[in-house]
């Protein structure tokens, strides 16, 4: 009788407040080699691994085994390195295979720095982990197709790519076929997170990504019964959140379906609270009915809109030319009139990208309706995307730096026995240089600070529509008190902690700011500013500096004894409306413009005139009462942050109608 084959599969995955993702990826190729492996019958599966915990912990479980699989991305790779070094060095005939997106398609130079990993398989690894283990025996892996390895004269070989699998039920579900049941029953303590796949595949080819990279090809489906079964599993087992891992949902006509079952199964049961998505791209009509499906619902706390730029120069070198950007500005316009919240993602120093153009597409993302929040994402560096080609980084002059990776509102955790991981961090292109790129940076701290944290929202918006100053124009102005702190010292402090910030970041720093006395996490800069203006009892000052910077923009036109009188009412109404902890106390200010009515007007697409009218507004402030500042903190600041949720709410008690303007 043949000897059994024992293996263990790791997928060590991030966890967060306490949930952990279940090891979709690794279930996959557990499930696909039950199916169809000739060795089948001699096949040993341990529990799979998949947690960060201290690496000797990882060595331990997977000591006995005779093949290690290590499903690889930035987030694991260095942990997932070390605990196969350390197996190897104990054991030195246990085989060690490597897959997922960390793995780069020309492995050579990363077989032999790693010379502990003794195959390594590209692309979907369902059929190829299959097919290695019907070959462990003889160790013949010359036919196998997606593999790269070291031969025993000591060559590299890479073997080419299979095709992918376009008849997706060629892989048993592990939600349904009771794969994942015994690791929920073996692990009752855990709060589970899962991952959803409808589709493989993505048509599009953008430079930094290694999604449409991996395939650059159309999709292939699951059926749909399964994903039926697979919400029904995720109901069944109280699944609170679930990650849905296509690249464009909303591509498909069924997806709307799927959104409808989703949605039906939370209502009938309570599962899952919330389900994540990743809108399609050009399909406008599906995705909007798809997010507005999950909204309605619940399902979701926000529609991103991943614009990624809006410069159509970093477009085309980027490959994102054929995505039509009307396609989110009428999603944005429409989500926006049904009173469903989105949220624009840019990524700042995008080859092609120069400073002024960055900004000029803020400015358009404001103007076009996003008050909620635009997320300025710094751009890193993944091993399969084009991007990473070392003549796409040397034609458009693209510097890294090796940077930790942190997560936001992560806690500066210091596990016994791990290694950190590291990603290469953009910090500078040939059309942004280095200097350039920390004002960027520093720039969008900014407008993260006054516009989406609504610490001047108001007034930024009176600004706008009735002295004609574009947002941008105002973010620049905060930021140019760094040269000039004399007048306005507090925001000049502020400016300036903005672009030292970028500067450490461009040294290898942490991309978000520690706090050991709030919460012991990363905060993104403009948050930590937030929290500390009201720790340090600043509020009243900034105010009071903001007010005046803002008023000396309005300059001497026609018009700016009225739009000083109009923005002086914002800023006294913004002040009182930011949320701050120990303040249990309603109060009452007096406005004499119902400019309050005429902002919440526009953010939400709608027209209403600006009249002076007088009137007074309570803010109720005793309804949301924090005593503890910790608690202040979590809540407001990092809870609220998609949502925007730092201003109290409010009511008109009383209003005199007295001429408009």
């Amino acid at each position: 009788m043949s000897k059994q084959i024992t293996i263990g599969l790791v997928q060590i995955n991030n966890s967060f407040s306490g949930q952990n993702y279940l090891p979709y990826s690794i279930a996959c190729l557990q499930s696909y080699a039950e199916a169809h492996c000739d060795t089948r019958e001699r096949l040993s599966f341990r529990q799979p691994i998949y947690k960060r915990q201290p690496i000797h912990q990882i060595v331990d479980q997977l000591e006995g085994v005779d093949i290690a699989g290590f499903s690889t991305y930035v987030w694991n790779a260095n942990i997932s390195c070390e605990a196969a070094r350390r197996l190897k060095e104990q054991n030195p005939d246990i085989f060690i295979v490597f897959g997922g997106p960390q793995v780069p398609d020309h492995a050579e130079a990363f077989l032999t720095d790693h010379p502990y990993i003794d195959i390594a398989l590209h692309n979907e690894g369902e059929r190829n982990f299959a097919a290695l283990l019907d070959h462990f025996d003889d160790q013949n892996f010359s036919t196998l197709d997606g593999v790269s390895y070291i031969d025993t004269n000591g060559t590299y070989q890479r073997n080419k790519d299979g095709m992918r699998i376009k008849d997706l039920a060629e892989i048993p579900s592990p939600f349904l076929n009771g794969m994942f049941d015994k690791l929920v029953a073996d692990n009752p303590e855990e709060s589970w997170i899962g991952l959803w796949e409808t589709n493989r595949g993505c048509p599009f080819q953008c430079a930094f990504c290694d999604w449409g990279s991996a395939t650059a090809s159309k999709l292939n489906k699951f059926e749909e019964d399964r994903l039926f079964g697979e919400v029904n599993w995720f109901s069944k087992n109280k699944i609170d959140y679930i990650f849905c891992c296509d690249a464009n949902f909303g591509i498909l006509p069924r997806d709307i379906e799927l959104a409808r079952h989703v949605a039906s199964i939370k209502k009938e049961t309570g599962y899952p609270v919330a389900l994540s998505v990743q809108n399609t791209k050009n399909a406008t009509e599906r995705a909007y009915e798809a997010q507005k499906i999950l909204s309605d619902s619940g399902l979701n706390k926000g529609v991103a809109l991943s614009m990624q730029s809006l410069d159509t120069t970093t477009l085309t070198a980027i490959k994102r030319q054929n995505i039509a950007l009307d396609t989110y500005f009428e999603l944005q316009r429409r989500f926006t009139k049904d009173k469903v919240e989105t949220y624009s993602d840019l990524i700042l120093g995008l080859p092609g990208e120069t400073y002024e153009s960055f900004v000029r597409g803020v400015d358009a993302l404001i103007e076009s309706g996003q008050h909620n929040r635009i997320q300025f994402n710094n751009l890193s560096i993944l091993p399969n995307a084009e991007m990473g080609n070392p003549a796409y980084r040397r034609e458009h002059g693209v510097e890294t730096v090796r940077s930790k990776i942190i997560n936001i509102h992560g806690a500066l955790e210091e596990l016994e026995d791990d290694v950190p991981e590291w990603q290469d961090l953009v910090i500078c292109t040939a059309s942004t240089p280095r200097k350039e790129w920390r004002k960027t940076r520093a720039f969008c701290w900014m407008a993260g600070f006054l516009h989406f944290d609504k610490i001047m929202q108001y007034p930024l918006i009176m600004a706008h529509e009735v002295a004609g100053l574009s947002y941008s124009s105002i973010f620049k102005a905060f930021m140019a008190q760094a040269e000039t702190p004399d007048e306005y010292p507090l925001i000049a402090s502020i400016a300036r902690f903005f672009t030292e910030e970028a500067g450490r970041i461009q040294e290898g720093g942490a991309e978000y700011v520690y706090s050991e006395d709030w919460l012991g996490v990363f905060w993104p800069a403009d948050e930590y500013i937030y929290i500390k203006l009201v720790a340090e009892n600043q509020f009243d000052a900034f105010y009071d500096e903001a007010g005046r910077l803002l008023m000396s923009l309005l300059g001497e036109a026609k018009d700016a004894p009225r739009a000083k009188d109009i923005i002086k009412d914002a800023v006294k109404a913004n002040k009182a409306l930011v949320s701050q902890p120990n303040l249990p106390d309603d109060i009452e200010i007096t406005l004499h413009y119902n400019i309050l009515e005429f902002c919440d007007a526009i953010k939400i697409g709608e027209d209403v005139p600006l009249k002076k009218q007088d009137h007074r507004l309570v803010i109720e402030r005793s309804k949301r009462v924090y005593t503890d500042f910790n608690k202040w903190c979590q809540e407001v600041v990092w809870w609220g942050n998609k949502k925007g949720a730092y201003l109290y709410g409010r009511q008109v008690k009383g209003r005199e109608l007295a001429g408009h303007y």
